[in-house]
């Protein structure tokens, strides 16, 4: 039995999950699998993906930078419980978003996925 062609069998549906494993991923998603088979899903996932995660980044360093300065500087160790919530909050988000790309659905991610949309249509 011969292998049919997979981009053109599972839709995008491989770069969308591929998407959500860390920037690397994402990069090797949109390069490898979606620049030159563009599939509406994969363009989906990739743009909310793309918005999650520069918003994880630029939470997780500024806001464990702001936290560690009050840290330091006031002893209240209790304000890295703030940060924890926040990792909860996003890795739900994260978790929302996945199981739409392995169900194959456009299905935005709370908070971001609409204006990620927006913001990166030409992807």
């Amino acid at each position: 039995m011969e292998n049919s062609n997979l981009t053109t069998t599972d839709n995008g549906k491989t770069a969308a999950i591929i998407s959500y494993f860390t920037i690397i991923g994402w990069l090797i998603a949109y390069f490898a699998m979606h620049k030159d088979n563009r599939t509406a899903i994969g363009g989906y996932h990739l743009r909310q993906t793309l918005l999650f995660h520069i918003v994880s980044i630029i939470l997780s360093w500024g806001l464990g930078f702001v936290v560690g300065i009050i840290i330091f500087a006031t002893g209240i160790v209790a304000l890295a419980y703030l940060m924890y919530i926040i990792y909860l909050g996003l890795f739900i988000v994260w978790i929302i978003g996945l199981i739409g790309a392995i169900n194959n659905e456009a299905k935005p991610m709370p908070i971001i996925g609409e204006k990620a949309q927006s913001m990166f249509a030409t992807i």
